[in-house]
């Protein structure tokens, strides 16, 4: 006999009704009181944290009401006390769909020593970590060698603004006008996600400033949420790379790594990369101290 997968409704109910009890009043600031046979919170006090009806919650644990709109479902998770992964979870069963992540409450740490680790140990990839609004926060000497000696520093901090406001990079891009549209829908979706983020809005306001592309594509309220893709390069010293880029999460940082699409991309970033490194280690042989890479 084959068992139906229950109803949304049925899932969402059932969500409800174990968290409830999970959740203990002085875990949301209400007294127990006396005689509490219920374990975990009454319906009518998640009811009174969600500020909704208690007939209208009653239905919903019964699985009698419809679709919760998404304002809804997040005060039922912030009265549940539930985690980012449940809030998720609760939008998907009852929606269908993610919730927009609120803004953090702490600010971003540093990037981790065994990130920065990984990040030298691919020598011959292309490798840099940034945060949700772009600003490169480390690279690996494989980024530099492609990217330039001033990759992560003054101007070039920020991957948005050396695309848009950086001359160099719509000769060195071949594929700026799609790489520069994805970067515009990188940035609104980081928008919504931390709309309170004032230097996010001040990257913003510049790049609308100094870019008419950039607000053409902002006012076209383009998003997207990038993790993987191919572009091409133009090198001055190897000529034509094509290079495939994927984009790992990981806590609050963005691993970005570069590797060839073809053959003939493998040997030129190969000896690229060969070269910086013998470049770099006569230098510092002579006495220049290599800058080691710092968050920002």
């Amino acid at each position: 006999m084959t068992e139906h997968a229950p109803s949304p409704q049925a899932e969402l109910a059932a969500f409800l009704r174990a968290k409830r009890a999970r959740r203990q009043p002085e875990d949301v600031g209400l007294p127990r009181g006396p005689r509490r046979r219920t374990p975990g919170l009454r319906r009518q006090e998640v009811a009174q944290l969600a500020a909704v009806s208690v007939e209208w919650y009653v239905r919903l644990e019964q699985g009698r009401v419809g679709t919760p709109g998404g304002a809804v479902l997040d005060a039922l998770a912030e009265a549940l006390r539930l985690t980012p992964d449940e809030h998720r979870h609760l939008h998907l069963i009852a929606r269908r769909e993610t919730p927009v992540p609120p803004a953090p409450r702490a600010p971003q740490g540093p990037v981790r020593d065994s990130l920065r680790q990984l990040l030298d140990g691919i020598p011959l990839f292309p490798a840099y970590v940034t945060d949700h609004r772009l600003d490169v926060l480390a690279h690996n000497a494989a980024a530099r060698a492609l990217f330039g000696p001033a990759f992560g520093t003054g101007a070039s901090d920020n991957t948005a603004r050396m695309l848009f406001l950086d001359p160099a990079a719509r000769t060195t891009q071949l594929d700026w006008a799609r790489v520069a549209r994805e970067t515009v829908g990188h940035l609104r979706t980081a928008t919504a996600r931390r709309p309170d983020d004032p230097r996010l809005a001040a990257l913003l306001a510049e790049l609308r400033s100094h870019s008419a592309e950039f607000t053409l594509w902002w006012d076209d309220h383009t998003v997207l949420d990038r993790a993987t893709g191919t572009k091409r390069v133009r090198h001055a010293e190897v000529g034509d790379l094509r290079l495939h880029y994927d984009i790992l999460t990981t806590g609050h940082h963005r691993l970005f790594t570069l590797t060839p699409a073809d053959p003939a991309t493998d040997r030129a970033l190969r000896h690229l990369v060969t070269t910086h490194t013998t470049r770099t280690a006569a230098t510092n042989a002579a006495g220049t101290t290599v800058r080691p890479i710092t968050a920002a």
